[in-house]
């Protein structure tokens, strides 16, 4: 399923902007406009490194991701042998760091729906939940200038015996101090109906300003419009 969104250059892994706009927008149902192949700082979806990892590595009972560093489509970006600590690296700068504890598995299927189920999560986080996440404490995100960085984000499974895994939201967190702050969006990992495991994304936000119902209102129409145009 990843093919399209990635290339391989002699032994690195590279990604143009056109395909890292087009894993946002396809797969991932993500806006957000450092994704967009005009943007002046482009950023590939961290949702992407995380799935070609797991592509690439398999599933383990307990992963935690850190993204390091920003990447674009100069980077090319170095696999090395699977180990319990990864880190992918472009031009000797780290630019994410998995750990990795436990049982490992390769079944394509359990990958793929882990891949999808969580992306597709992860990806409509904003607006629908980090919006009004924020808004019970009375804050909003300054739509003059939205910064929500992805920091990391971990999971971790009972067990591995299974073909497919779904995703169900859990209890979300906001915590902030003047303009800065953190979100914790938690899921729970299903299988046949069973909770087999569980996961957190965290996410730091910046520009915090006081909540403005109107202003709110037009950051929601101005993304909703994007998706219409760029879909």
């Amino acid at each position: 399923m990843l093919t399209p969104f990635f290339q391989h250059d002699e032994n690195y892994v590279v990604i143009t902007r056109e395909q890292g706009s087009a894993f946002a927008k396809q797969i991932a149902d993500d806006f957000n406009p450092l994704h967009d192949i005009d943007a002046k700082k482009f950023c590939v979806p961290g949702d992407l490194l995380f799935s070609l990892v797991l592509e690439h590595y398999g599933v383990s009972q307990s992963m935690t991701f850190s993204f390091a560093g920003m990447v674009d489509e100069t980077s090319r970006l170095e696999f090395p042998q699977a180990s319990s600590e990864i880190k992918i690296v472009s031009a000797e700068k780290t630019m994410l760091v998995v750990e990795r504890e436990g049982e490992s598995s390769v079944c394509k299927t359990l990958v793929e729906t882990l891949i999808r189920n969580y992306v597709a999560f992860s990806g409509t986080t904003f607006p629908h939940v980090i919006i009004p996440l924020m808004a019970e404490q009375d804050v909003m995100i300054n739509p003059a200038r939205p910064m929500v960085i992805y920091e990391s984000m971990s999971i971790s499974l009972e067990k591995l015996d299974i073909k497919t895994v779904d995703l169900e939201p859990g209890k979300h967190e906001f915590s902030f101090d003047g303009k800065r702050g953190k979100i914790v969006l938690r899921f729970d990992l299903v299988s046949d109906g069973d909770v087999v495991g569980h996961g957190e994304k965290h996410m730091l936000v910046s520009g915090i300003k006081s909540y403005c119902e109107q202003e709110v209102a037009s950051l929601i129409e101005y993304y909703n419009n994007r998706k219409k145009t760029l879909r």
